[in-house]
């Protein structure tokens, strides 16, 4: 039997703070037929971040060349910064059959799915509002300023949750993982991506 498989586009968002990272970051290591999409942003680099591996951090003059030249699938000012997902992080390498996984912030996410109608789009959702505050003071990335401008958002990208095909509640890592891993075995099956040939014997 032959099989021909299509890349897929899995978009992974929910609000700042409900553990879209941690799951990224799990799905990459178990699953190799994954890459991940390295998008671009003007904020800062954060203490723990790589250059190129969870972002290109670029400056205004260069996000705005990068607009003048139509190079991004999507892009968005969030909490204040601009983020954008290069063309050709993405295209190239669903052509070469691989895999791709965007972590992106709900604005960006609502473009792609707009654009990609077979793209696999899940949200994540933090088990409360409460528990959502408590884990953003607790990752200490962000000032109390931040903090409070990414909870008022947190509402309404929440109030959006509707437009995604699926829906996972991160209370728990371990829960929020099985569920994952579930919808990308069962979509790497879906017939817009997976083509099996049967023998003729």
């Amino acid at each position: 039997m032959k099989e021909t498989r299509k890349g897929m586009l899995l978009v992974i968002s929910g609000p700042s703070g409900a553990g879209k990272g941690t799951l990224v970051s799990r799905l990459l290591e178990a699953d190799p037929t994954f890459t991940f999409s390295v998008s671009v942003t003007t904020r800062a680099r954060r203490e723990n971040e790589i250059e190129d591996v969870h972002y290109h951090f670029i400056s205004d003059a260069e996000y705005d060349k990068l607009l003048a030249e139509d190079a991004f699938l999507e892009h968005a000012g969030v909490h204040g910064h601009r983020y954008g997902t290069l063309k050709s992080e993405v295209y190239t390498r669903m052509e070469n059959g691989q895999n791709v996984l965007l972590d992106i912030d709900p604005q960006g996410a609502r473009t792609v799915m707009e654009k990609e109608k077979d793209c696999v789009s899940v949200f994540i959702l933090p088990p409360s509002y409460h528990e959502l505050k408590v884990r953003l003071h607790t990752r200490n990335t962000e000032d109390e300023e931040e903090i409070q401008r990414r909870l008022g958002n947190a509402r309404g990208e929440i109030a959006q949750m509707d437009r995604y095909r699926y829906l996972i509640v991160n209370d728990t890592i371990e829960l929020a993982w099985e569920k994952l891993a579930a919808i990308v075995r069962a979509e790497k099956q879906n017939s817009v991506r997976y083509l099996p040939e049967i023998d003729e014997n």
